[in-house]
Formats: structure tokens, C-alpha cells, sequence
């Protein structure tokens, strides 16, 4: 059992964050989307929690990212800002809340803060988002970056696929990553890229790094809450660790259930309300009164 010391059980905060980069402490971050996994992971004393737009997948059942809205986010946002105590909570800017005008990108990103509770917004994009990002900035919202395999650039890229693989895209995400740092981001999520490409963007930024598929070079790791316990429905990516089989639980619980109320065995008579002696009394004599009136009304 794990014995967390009182640093540990202060707030996570950005200035937290960049203290454990200095000082080269990994930072841990998972995804919840909703009260109960918030509670579970904030407990855990995991560092930072996304209200990831991967919601719209393992919560809504879309194919992708693209179809889940705002409002979808701001709800689901609410719900884990009731459980998040101590972890620094980062909501995903969905897929055209941010692409059409600066003024409705600002307008969405302190819903995020000011309805939702969240303490960052998420945003995709590298050397094209800089002036976007630095307006959010200079509106006090903190941004946390996203470059590499952008899940709402999934039609672009023609699917999901690493990125960086040859020396044109290396030094496209090297400038991608230095532009968001320049911006004055938070954090970078590094998704998705060799991880000889990530260590070099960890060395070269002053912002943490958060990996996803990006190997152990960065200053921190992060992955789908659904995809740790193994909630989800298709083949797990490369990256993915399996640290639980939570699915064949649940399937075998539901299981078990349902032969139990089929068979008569659920519930028990432990497991149900009694009324107390006295009014059972009561309620027998009260029986009994009605059962010979009937019968004395069938005589006559």
C-alpha cells in the first residue's frame, strides 16, 4: 500500500507542474468523464485529469472525436468537477469550438472555467493555434497543447496514424512544439510519435510534456481511463497498458445477477426489509379479522 506524504496531498496547480519538470518527478495523468472515475482517480492521487473529447467514443459511442459538442463537454466537465479535489482538471476544447472565429474560441474556453469549474482548457494544433492560444492566455485561461497524432485532425491525416516519422515532419513538430511553448502553454500532450522525437521536444520546451504513445522520455504519462481498466470494445493501441480487466468483471457480475433473480436467490430474506414484531402482529390480526368476515359473509 502506497503512503502518500503531505506534498502530495496539496493542490495541483501549473506552477506544481513545472516544479515537477525542474525537478524531474514523473507527472501522472489519467481521463475521467464522470463523478464516480473522478473520485476513484483524484483518490488515487493522480496529478492532472483531462475531460478528454475521447468521451464522445468511450461514453457516447461515436466512431470519433468530431461529433461530441460543448455542451457534451460541459456537462460531463461539471460532473468530475464535483469529484476532483486535489488534481489540476483540464477540459478538451471540442472539434469546432476553437476552429472558426478567435472571439468564439475565447467564449468557449471560459465556459469551460466559468460554468464547468475546469482549470485549463485543451487545445490540438501546433504552429497555427499560436496566436489563438495566446489570446486564451492573456485572458487568464491556462492551455494545455497538443501536437502529433491530433484525433480531430483524424480525416487530414487519413486516420490515426504516428506522426514524425521522417525529417520533414520531425522538424515540423519541433516548431510546433516551440510555438506552443512561446505561446505560453501550460503543458504539451505529445500523442502518438517516436519516442526519440518526444525526447527531443522534452529537452527543448520549458512546458511539461504529457505522453500518449510518445515513449518514456517525457515528463509525464497519460492515458484513457476506459483503456487502463479494459472498458473498451476494440483492440488496444501499442501504447496501451492493461492494468485491470474491469469488462470481464462487470460482464460476470451482471452475470451472476441475473441467474440469481432468474433462480429465486436474489434478493434473500437477509437482504430485505422486516416489519417490526409488534405491527407484523398487528397486521396478522387485522388479516385474520378479514379472512373470517369473508367466510361468515360466504355462509350467509
Amino acid at each position: 500500500m502506497s503512503i502518500t506524504t503531505p506534498s502530495e496531498n496539496r493542490k495541483v496547480t501549473t506552477a506544481s507542474l513545472l516544479d515537477k519538470k525542474a525537478n524531474r518527478q514523473p507527472i501522472t495523468a489519467l481521463t475521467a468523464y464522470d463523478y464516480a472515475s473522478a473520485r476513484l482517480v483524484d483518490e488515487a492521487g493522480i496529478d492532472m485529469i483531462l475531460v478528454g473529447d475521447s468521451l464522445a467514443q468511450v461514453m457516447l459511442g461515436y466512431d470519433n472525436t468530431l461529433p461530441v459538442t460543448m455542451e457534451e463537454m460541459l456537462h460531463h466537465t461539471r460532473a468530475v468537477r464535483r469529484a476532483v479535489k486535489r488534481a489540476f482538471l483540464v477540459a478538451d476544447m471540442p472539434f469546432s469550438s476553437y476552429h472558426i472565429t478567435c472571439k468564439e474560441a475565447l467564449t468557449n474556453a471560459a465556459r469551460f472555467v466559468k460554468e464547468a469549474g475546469a482549470e485549463a482548457v485543451k487545445i490540438e494544433g501546433g504552429q497555427k493555434r499560436y496566436e489563438l492560444i495566446r489570446k486564451i492566455v492573456d485572458a487568464e485561461i491556462p492551455v494545455v497543447g497538443h501536437i502529433g497524432l491530433t484525433p480531430q485532425s483524424v480525416h487530414v491525416m487519413g486516420g490515426y496514424k504516428v506522426q514524425g516519422k521522417n525529417l520533414s515532419a520531425i522538424e515540423q513538430l519541433m516548431k510546433d512544439a516551440s510555438a506552443l511553448d512561446h505561446a505560453g502553454v501550460c503543458s504539451i500532450v505529445l500523442e502518438g510519435m517516436p519516442r526519440e522525437v518526444a525526447r527531443m521536444i522534452t529537452a527543448e520546451v520549458s512546458a511539461p510534456t504529457i505522453g500518449i504513445g510518445a515513449g518514456p522520455d517525457c515528463d509525464g504519462q497519460i492515458l484513457v481511463f476506459h483503456d487502463l481498466l479494459g472498458l473498451t470494445f476494440t483492440p488496444p493501441a501499442k501504447f496501451v497498458r492493461r492494468y485491470a480487466d474491469a469488462g470481464t468483471l462487470i460482464r460476470n457480475a451482471v452475470a451472476a445477477y441475473k441467474q440469481d433473480v432468474e433462480t429465486w436467490g436474489y434478493p434473500s430474506d437477509a437482504e430485505s426489509y422486516h416489519l417490526s414484531k409488534d405491527t407484523a402482529t398487528e397486521l396478522e390480526k387485522i388479516a385474520e379479522r378479514k379472512r373470517r368476515m369473508e367466510l361468515k359473509q360466504f355462509g350467509d
